[in-house]
């Protein structure tokens, strides 16, 4: 891990629950490093599991809210500028854009569990206007899961927290073939309503 990314979890411990909402909301660090962290904490004693999936949840929530407000307001060339800075590059976005187009609203869920698209669907969903209420909705519902799986396995691990990329790869594999899944039934319902209304 990089000394100034370890710099920052530092600095975030000791705010408590707000360090990790901050650490989710700045998006300079992946999320699934701060929530490990934060589980870190929890079995430290220094915050509660409860605290930790609610502030991670809501950092992650207003982090994918600036997104999709970039998104909308800005547009694909001031993410593509400036998207490096957020963890979201070109390639991201193009990504992001195809699912979005092809899949519809319903994949701001299914996407939050599948690499590369993961951060940059909320560009699309900005982009296009999406009713604000509806993709906070489908957001929260997705970063809840990802948060408490993040947070459990830094309790589990303890001081071994940082070698969270060596096997979280083991827990959220079923999380995206079980994504894939809803996907293909939201797919499978949205096309039967759509023949439905055409009779």
């Amino acid at each position: 891990m990089g000394e100034f990314i370890h710099s920052l979890l530092v600095f975030f411990e000791g705010l408590g629950y707000w360090g990790v909402m901050l650490g989710l909301m700045v998006e300079v660090i992946p999320s699934e490093i701060v929530l490990s962290y934060a589980g870190y904490l929890v079995a430290k004693g220094e915050i509660g599991i409860a605290g930790a999936v609610i502030f991670g949840t809501i950092g992650g929530v207003i982090a994918q809210l600036f997104v999709y407000w970039v998104g909308r307001y800005g547009g694909r060339p001031i993410l593509e500028k400036f998207g490096k800075y957020i963890l979201i590059n070109k390639h991201h976005i193009d990504v992001a854009e195809n699912w979005f187009t092809k899949y519809g609203t319903g994949v701001i869920f299914t996407a939050r569990f599948i690499p590369v698209v993961r951060h940059a669907i909320s560009v699309p969903a900005g982009m296009a206007r999406m009713p604000l209420g509806i993709f906070t909705l489908y957001t929260t519902l997705a970063i809840i899961p990802w948060s408490i799986l993040f947070v459990y396995l830094g309790i589990t691990l303890k001081d071994n927290w940082e070698h969270i990329d060596e096997i979280a790869g083991t827990y959220t594999l079923p999380l995206v073939f079980a994504a894939i899944g809803l996907l293909a039934v939201y797919l499978a319902f949205t096309k039967s309503r759509s023949k439905r209304s055409r009779v």
